[in-house]
């Protein structure tokens, strides 16, 4: 397993020295989760590592671009490799648009209702992360927004696996009430 912040380092490696042994560590760490990933998302095995091995060809090429305060490498290979998977299959789609496919055709206007009760959902989860201590709320983030696991969580903070854990469910117990309090969440 490669720390975030060794992965970041390694990818400046790449792209201030063209530094192969960088590369191929990070290649060997990413190529067999991404080439798993497009398969979970689809993808065939062939198309599936043609995918993966573009996406690493990209961080190769264009390691200047990855910006550690933006994301982690994880998300940006992740990104990349989920942007070729999408770019590839509108290509194929592309060949064969069949205009009267009921996608393309005009839906209907959203039901004022429905976006009343998703705006106050999102409203309601809003405050209720607004309401969480600062250090659960970072580790939430950590969990969400930036996709680590919580030994990738321990790791990047210097926190205790079993704290990560605890501050973790903690969190989860309040936004819980909160939602439950807020009528978003059944308390059933």
């Amino acid at each position: 397993m490669i720390a975030p912040e060794e992965m970041a380092e390694l990818a400046r490696r790449i792209a201030l020295h063209r530094d192969r042994a960088a590369f191929e560590r990070l290649f060997d760490h990413f190529a067999p989760r991404l080439n798993g990933y497009l398969q979970r998302l689809g993808a065939d095995p062939a198309t599936a590592e043609e995918i993966a091995q573009d996406a690493m060809a990209t961080l190769w090429r264009k390691a200047t671009l990855f910006d550690p305060a933006k994301s982690s490498l994880s998300t940006w290979l992740f990104r990349v490799a989920r942007n070729r998977r999408i770019d590839g299959l509108r290509r194929v789609r592309s060949e064969v648009l069949d205009e009267s496919e009921p996608v393309l055709q005009p839906g209907a206007a959203p039901d004022p209702l429905a976006l009343l009760a998703v705006q106050s959902r999102d409203e309601a989860v809003r405050a209720a992360l607004g309401a969480l201590p600062e250090e659960q709320l970072h580790l939430v983030r950590l969990a969400f927004f930036d996709a680590l696991t919580h030994s990738e969580i321990a790791a990047r903070t210097g926190l205790p696996l079993g704290t990560v854990k605890s501050r973790l469910r903690l969190a989860f117990t309040r936004l819980r009430r909160e939602l439950e309090a807020s009528g978003i969440v059944d308390a059933g």
